[in-house]
């Protein structure tokens, strides 16, 4: 029989309440196993368990006019039992309860049922090691609960911060200063790429893709190395990417006057098929609203010499101009946060920061924040 030793639905959907809880628990299982000792409560568990274990595999055979050796054998092996017993063992009295519950001569399966309430408080003792580890579990899952819980508040604060930083936007700003020249590269380095890709050999335009590894803010998805490996040392490699995976349709007899080991090229080519056709100057583009003015200015600076390897001069010099528009940090402060304004808020975020509500959501979540880092702080993590 378990003893339970608090109340588990007291601030139920509250984790920090449950953590307290928890926190409890542990604490009352902690103590009443500190009250007996741990080797006391393990030697309790594994007499009870034995007792048990005894009372399970005879009853159906020493009940009643069955077998008798088994009904004598039964009562001499719970009689050594309880003999071997420590004088000071807690609960020493239930076992011997139950010995003499059995010690008749018929034994009735209602002998059995009621030497296994004599042997309950025994139960209750062998139980705790069992409770004090579900109760560490419990505190534990509790604790990343309230550890989860304020990850999702600091996420919850930093987008209500940044609503009330967009609410102070200059909804009249001319964003189209920012817009427009974005705008013109991002077109004119996409017409650009597509003629790279189009025109230049797969060779070509795998190794430049290769070569914006060297730039961390240009995030190109690296080639499949079977790939490049084809396309350095086949002559097909000297190929258009489009014209290559049109032969990587071809049959094999089409495509043997063609290449020179149609399997190879198969191989190569069309199992990466996906990756030839969603290569796109997407990684090279300037999002729109854009980053932040020296996050942006950086980047630029890695695009330019990026883009410098395949497109021509016009498009570099667009870029430059995208670059530029950091310079004065206020006004493209100004012009972003607007930008960001008119893109990201919806109208009943608008209500929302008209009446004042997002910052008294954003006073309680700090409230919140606070008393979830508290807890933590109160109910550290434990060893066991």
């Amino acid at each position: 029989m378990s003893r339970n030793t608090g109340t588990t639905t007291t601030n139920a959907g509250d984790p920090t309440g449950e953590l307290e809880v928890a926190a409890t628990e542990v604490t009352e299982t902690e103590r009443r196993v500190s009250e007996y000792g741990e080797e006391t409560v393990e030697e309790v568990a594994d007499a009870y368990e034995q007792a048990i274990k005894l009372l399970d595999s005879y009853e159906g055979r020493a009940t009643g006019t069955g077998d008798f050796e088994a009904y004598l054998e039964f009562q001499g092996q719970f009689a050594d039992l309880v003999e071997s017993l420590a004088d000071d063992l807690p609960e020493r009295e239930a076992f011997e309860a139950a010995e003499e519950r059995i010690d008749k001569r018929r034994l009735s399966e209602r002998d059995f049922e009621r030497a296994r309430t004599d042997l309950e408080g025994a139960a209750d003792i062998a139980a705790l090691l069992d409770e004090r580890r579900e109760a560490r579990a419990q505190y534990r899952e509790a604790r990343r609960d309230v550890t989860t819980d304020l990850v999702e508040t600091r996420e919850r604060i930093e987008s209500h911060e940044n609503l009330l930083e967009l609410g102070d936007a200059d909804l009249q700003a001319p964003t189209e200063n920012l817009r427009e020249p974005i705008e013109s590269y991002d077109e004119a380095v996409s017409t650009a790429f597509s003629t790279f890709k189009k025109d230049a050999s797969a060779r070509e335009v795998l190794d430049f893709v290769e070569a914006t590894e060297e730039y961390p803010l240009v995030e190109f998805r690296q080639p499949p190395e079977a790939l490049v490996s084809y396309v350095e040392s086949r002559e097909a490699g000297t190929k258009p990417i489009p014209e290559l995976v049109e032969f990587s349709r071809y049959s094999n007899s089409k495509l043997d006057h063609y290449v020179e080991d149609p399997a190879a090229l198969k191989r190569a080519v069309a199992t990466n098929e996906t990756y030839l056709e969603r290569l796109d100057s997407h990684p090279l583009e300037v999002e729109w609203p854009p980053r932040e003015g020296a996050e942006l200015r950086w980047r630029a600076d890695e695009l330019i010499a990026v883009v410098a390897k395949f497109a021509p001069e016009d498009v570099v010099a667009k870029l430059r101009e995208v670059r530029d528009l950091t310079r004065d940090e206020a006004e493209f402060g100004r012009l972003r946060t607007a930008a960001r304004a008119e893109a990201e808020l919806a109208s009943e975020e608008r209500e929302k920061l008209a009446n004042g509500q997002v910052e008294r959501e954003l006073e309680q979540l700090r409230e919140r924040k606070e008393q979830l880092e508290s807890a933590l702080e109160e109910y550290p993590e434990r060893s066991q």
